[in-house]
């Protein structure tokens, strides 16, 4: 099946175990145990969000987005470690677990993925729109901008991954080749291209330091979060797309490392950033996030 080359590969069955089969190669479980530890210290981080967030800090349109943001970081996590999981299994014994198996996990995978792009998406162009419109979004802003439109993105991600997975699991590799390739494009051109282009806009109003007093440490959040997703998230989606023209020898374990390193490194940058201060002390991580999300209500108000 097409899907499978942009996961690591599984190995097709074997009638019976032997040593030869259950040879364990060192470097993959190396990368896999790597893979690991970082994704389980993505879901402590991910989940110090999602309580903060959720029940410990006043709510705003940006929080509304960096907390769904989380939620498709720890979704992505947990299915991360589940196949990272089945892989090291795998290695050690191949026939032990289906082929199914891991075209599930990448497909589930590959929706929280997509969430996270369309996500920052959405923070980087209502940035961008507070500072290119600061009036409208002052005093026109609807309420519930965030939360409306937090949901719409949800479901787009459930439609498209139901479309991708309906083609690649109940048709032949042409229309699953067809899906995939749709839904990058889709990716790149109505997601991944406003959210370079409202981040560039972004930083050069923020660089020749309009007047009005900005919210520095959020825009900072941004610009790490989105210069990690770009280092770190999009390598896979890349690779996976050029794999549908082409046969690529870089190992997809490797890449899903990097996916796991850009779900699991925002809570850290929250803190780093909302910890900063120019004398050294340490900060609660509670307080670090006030200061870094808080902010925008506070700036808001005073202007």
């Amino acid at each position: 099946m097409e899907l499978n080359q942009t996961s690591p590969p599984p190995t097709s069955p074997v009638p019976e175990i032997n040593e030869e089969v259950c040879a364990v190669e060192v470097t993959k479980m190396a990368i896999d145990g790597v893979t690991l530890l970082i994704c389980l210290c993505g879901l402590v981080g991910n989940g110090a969000v999602l309580w903060l967030l959720g029940f410990r800090i006043r709510r705003n349109p940006i929080t509304v987005y960096v907390l769904n943001l989380a939620v498709s970081d720890f979704i992505f996590l947990i299915f991360t470690v589940t196949s990272t999981f089945h892989y090291m299994m795998e290695n050690i014994c191949s026939s032990v677990l289906s082929n199914v198996y891991p075209t599930t996990l990448f497909l589930l995978s590959l929706f929280s993925y997509n969430m996270g792009l369309y996500l920052l998406t959405a923070i980087s162009i209502e940035r961008c729109m507070s500072i290119l419109f600061p009036l409208w979004y002052r005093c026109h802003r609807p309420q519930h901008l965030s939360a409306v439109v937090c949901v719409l993105l949800w479901a787009l991600s459930i439609t498209v991954i139901a479309a991708v997975t309906s083609l690649c699991l109940l048709s032949d590799d042409e229309h699953c080749r067809i899906a995939l390739i749709s839904m990058y494009i889709l990716n790149f051109s109505i997601f991944a291209s406003p959210m370079v282009i409202s981040n560039v806009i972004l930083f050069m109003k923020v660089l020749c330091g309009s007047k009005q007093r900005q919210p520095k440490r959020l825009y900072i959040v941004i610009f790490l979060t989105i210069l990690f997703f770009l280092t770190f998230g999009v390598p896979l989606s890349i690779l996976n797309f050029f794999q549908q023209f082409y046969s690529l020898l870089v190992s997809a374990r490797v890449l899903f490392l990097l996916a796991c390193v850009n779900s699991s490194i925002n809570p850290f940058i929250y803190f780093l950033v909302g910890s900063y201060r120019r004398h050294c002390s340490l900060v609660s991580l509670q307080v670090a996030f006030r200061r870094v999300f808080e902010e925008t209500a506070i700036t808001t108000i005073s202007s």
